[in-house]
This record gives structure tokens, sequence and C-alpha cells, in this order.
């Protein structure tokens, strides 16, 4: 199995993500705000769950804005290593292919 990955892509992933990671806490204030017309409407266990939800919507998009950071932070870390370990898999290979003796190497025809 081979995996290819451009030098760019987690920081690219990142960049599209960070946007996403407010976005989401929207929807879920859009949601509660959406469900307005059905407050009232339901009976029970179904409007005790209903009114938590209301009640909970703001604590909610906080977490989830704080759950998406985290994964954010990780991926930003995991973008580092990356970048770090290519550049030193490049010096590596720079001061190997230096120190090699590639004349000892040479294939001639003796006489």
């Amino acid at each position: 199995m081979k995996f290819d990955m451009g030098n760019q892509a987690l920081s690219t992933l990142n960049t599209r993500t960070e946007g996403a990671s407010d976005d989401l806490g929207a929807l879920v204030r859009q949601l509660a705000a959406a469900a307005a017309p059905l407050e009232g409407r339901f009976n029970g266990q179904g409007r005790l769950a209903f009114d938590a939800f209301k009640l909970r919507a703001d604590e909610i998009a906080t977490e989830l804005n704080g759950a998406l950071r985290g994964i954010l932070g990780g991926a930003r870390g995991m973008d580092a290593a990356f970048v770090s370990g290519e550049q030193e898999m490049a010096d590596n290979s720079r001061t190997s292919q230096g120190a090699a003796n590639f004349d000892a190497a040479r294939f001639s025809r003796g006489s």
C-alpha cells in the first residue's frame, strides 16, 4: 500500500476546517431558533428533552466549537511534524549523498 500526500494537504485541510468550526456553532444556534415555533407542543419526556435542548443550545454550540478547535490543534501539530520530517529527510539525504564515495562504485574496463 502506498500513501502519497502532498506537502500542503494538511495545511489546506486546516484552513478549510477552521471556517467550518464557527459555522458549526452557528448552525446549532439556528436549529434552536428554527425550533422555537414547536415550543409548548410537546408533552412528557419529549417536552423535557426539547426544553433542555433549547436551554443548552449556546452551551452545546460552544462545546462543539471547542472540540473542533481541539481537533484543529492536533491537525496543526501533525502538519508541523510532517513538514519538519520532510525537511529532515531532505537534509539527511543531502548529507548522506555528500559523504558517499561515488568514485568507488565506478566500473571500468581493465586492460
